[in-house]
């Protein structure tokens, strides 16, 4: 396969020297001085100089505030007092207190952390560079992604570091109740959010008022991770759009002249929560949050998670992007402090910008060696990998031919430039030696069992032993998913409708695009340009030949199209699978709590009489994903009076979607109409 890019593997890196490790000179200090040294940012020069009990003043004595409170009263019979208490104890819970003097005693603490952690945390200078001009003319919304605890203490790190304000952070009330430890977060810039807020009229409100409010006055950096919670998958998630709603707001009611979105990618070599994160999927309670866990959690500190890129994206102008897509002056019609639900068009531009955000962030994000190699090995039978080994020589020279087809579809590499491409590749399989071991010359499958345990294992239990190290796995395949999903659906389109008609495979592609919509990011009206990038693509890697009604398959292209439609396949078997179980089981009625676990006992039956050959299926996300799917595509309808969470399923429904899936019902038949509203 030919590349247009140098082999050096840091082609696509642009210059280097735009990364630059901020640990180096932490080692060189100490990190007493560090954390006392002079603090000068340059805030938003029209942000006041209150302090946090004059933010909680403003939303508590805000007309909007006034006006839910009435509401409610008259609602609920209860006082209008009694119900503005009720806010102030909101509000009390929620808020931060941003002091300088906790920023310093966290930056002390987290320098002394990450230096034991990392062996480097690159920045890119001129995304910074970019962010701390920004924040002086507008009130600017730091977006990260999520895909460890980490995340939430790294951005904050480097802003003080590098003399730019310190954000407030949304976070999760169960980091509140720890002690002392969500004391320290309160007071270095987090406010907390309920996980669980339903229906509560008086929580929203106090919520979105204390958010508005923020944005408004540009008093502080926002940051919010518009995913929600953490990827236990370590791949993009679907935005969530609440907070979304609640930043933007200001500017569609002309508050603000302009908001500044800052999408933020945070790359690891290897993941703190790791292990967690696939006990998690196969059913495992997640540990509860607490100081005591944060204390018996510290036995990571002796564990190498080399290095960290922290990838600051090029500041986004909320109102050139919005520029002629929406329509403000509906919100002429009703005083601006009154509340007022956004027309559709409103809500399809934040539910553009926001996959928007998620997709930059994705195109930022550093894919490392390690990534590449778990592509590799999750394409080699698992017997193999647990059993017998796979050969070293074989996986490194592949991973090699895999860095070129990465490079070609335009993706951000981590690969170290002046080491020999071996020494890459054996310091990166140590690394994760929790995952893997090489041993021999093979790459062995690491499955830890229980040592002090001296019960053989059922054959149930042994499956989950090898899902958990094989999800871990697929973690870090995950990571460099979005390079390849859009030539991988077209390579899947071409592998199971055998079609060369461009508007065959455009319409099996959308068809795709749609059920695969909760594994994989797609911007909302970009079917057509998604599927010109995955031509364009295969055709450039010599793949595919284009004319203008054809796609033809080239002898040189056989083996990209075949890796591609590997990569994807454990995600046709899962979906494939539930469908069947959906279909097979008696009950036309059934509950989330029945599904996941009915499901994972099918699979892993599946998987021990070998008809089965993806554990990925075991995963309660994917599980999750399929019935959001088949809900959107109407194949599955939730009881709205249901209080366990009961979906009906209609099972006809279901089997056309297994049978267009697998082929048997030709692409000419589905009339794909992409989105074309944004």
């Amino acid at each position: 396969m030919t590349s247009t890019y140098k082999d050096s593997g840091t082609a696509s890196l642009k210059d280097e020297e735009e990364f630059t490790d901020i640990l180096e000179e932490r080692r060189r200090t100490t990190d007493l001085g560090y954390a006392l040294r002079t603090f000068n940012p340059q805030p938003y020069k029209g942000a006041p100089s209150g302090s946090t009990s004059d933010l909680k003043k403003a939303v508590l004595e805000s007309q909007y505030l006034r006006y839910i409170a009435k509401e409610i009263a008259l609602e609920t019979g209860s006082s209008v007092e009694k119900v503005r208490q009720e806010a102030r104890g909101i509000l009390e819970e929620m808020s931060h207190n941003l002091q300088l003097g906790f920023i310093r005693l966290m930056g002390y603490t987290v320098s002394k952390v990450f230096k034991r952690l990392f062996r480097s945390i690159y920045v890119n200078m001129e995304g910074l560079n970019m962010l701390q001009q920004a924040i002086q003319e507008s009130p600017v919304i730091l977006m990260p992604n999520h895909r460890s605890y980490v995340d939430f203490l790294i951005v904050s790190f480097i802003l003080f570091t590098y003399d730019i304000p310190i954000p407030v952070i949304a976070a999760g009330i169960p980091l509140a109740s720890m002690k002392v430890v969500g004391e320290i977060l309160r007071r270095s810039g987090a406010f907390f959010i309920r996980r669980a807020i339903g229906s509560d009229k008086l929580y929203w409100a106090v919520l979105s008022e204390y958010v508005r409010t923020i944005v408004r006055t540009g008093c502080a950096p926002l940051e919010f991770y518009v995913e929600g919670f953490r990827s236990r998958t370590l791949k993009s998630v679907v935005p969530k759009l609440g907070m979304m709603d609640m930043v933007l707001e200001p500017y569609f009611k002309g508050e603000v002249f302009d908001i500044t979105l800052v999408p933020i990618s945070i790359s690891y070599d290897r993941v703190v929560e790791e292990s967690l994160l696939a006990l998690e999927l196969l059913g495992v309670p997640k540990p509860k949050e607490s100081t005591t866990g944060l204390f018996k959690a510290s036995r990571v500190l002796q564990e190498d998670y080399g290095c960290m890129h922290v990838n600051f994206g090029r500041p986004l102008s909320v109102r050139q992007l919005c520029e002629g897509k929406i329509n403000r002056s509906e919100y002429n019609l009703i005083p601006r402090d009154l509340p007022q639900r956004p027309s559709t068009e409103i809500q399809d531009c934040v539910n553009w910008l926001a996959h928007l955000i998620v997709r930059t962030q994705e195109e930022g994000s550093l894919i490392s060696p390690w990534s590449l190699m778990a592509c590799l090995l999750l394409q080699a039978p698992i017997t193999t990998l647990t059993e017998e080994g796979l050969q070293w020589h074989g996986l490194t020279e592949k991973t090699l031919w895999l860095r070129k087809l990465v490079l070609d579809f335009r993706g951000c590499l981590n690969w170290p430039a002046r080491t020999p491409d071996s020494d890459v590749m054996s310091s990166t399989v140590a690394l994760h030696h929790s995952i893997v071991h090489h041993k021999a010359g093979r790459v062995y499958l690491v499955q830890d069992g229980d040592p002090a345990s001296q019960d053989p294992l059922s054959p149930e239990e042994g499956v989950m032993r090898t899902a958990a190290a094989v999800l871990m796995l697929v973690s870090y395949r995950n990571q460099a998913l979005h390079v390849f999903v859009r030539p991988g659906i077209l390579a899947t389109a071409i592998h199971i409708t055998k079609s060369t008609q461009k508007d065959e495979l455009f319409s099996f592609f959308c068809f795709l695009r749609d059920v695969f919509s909760n594994e994989f990011i797609f911007i909302p009206g970009r079917a057509s340009q998604d599927f010109d990038e995955a031509c364009s693509l295969l055709q450039k890697c010599g793949a595919v030949h284009m004319s203008q009604q054809e796609v033809t398959v080239l002898e040189t292209g056989l083996e990209v199209l075949s890796f591609l439609q590997k990569l994807l396949q454990p995600f046709l078997d899962s979906y494939q699978l539930i469908f069947r179980y959906l279909c097979e089981n008696g009950a036309h009625v059934f509950t989330e709590k029945q599904f996941l676990p009915a499901v994972q006992n099918l699979a892993t039956k599946l998987i021990l009489s070998g008809d089965l050959h993806t554990f990925e299926v075991l995963s309660s996300d994917t599980q999750k994903n399929v019935l959001a799917a088949l809900r959107r595509l109407e194949a599955v309808t939730k009881l709205r009076a249901s209080q366990q969470n009961e979906y009906k399923v209609n099972k006809a429904a279901v089997r056309r979607t297994g049978d267009i899936l697998s082929g048997k019902i030709p692409p000419e038949s589905l009339h794909a109409i992409p989105d074309a509203r944004l």
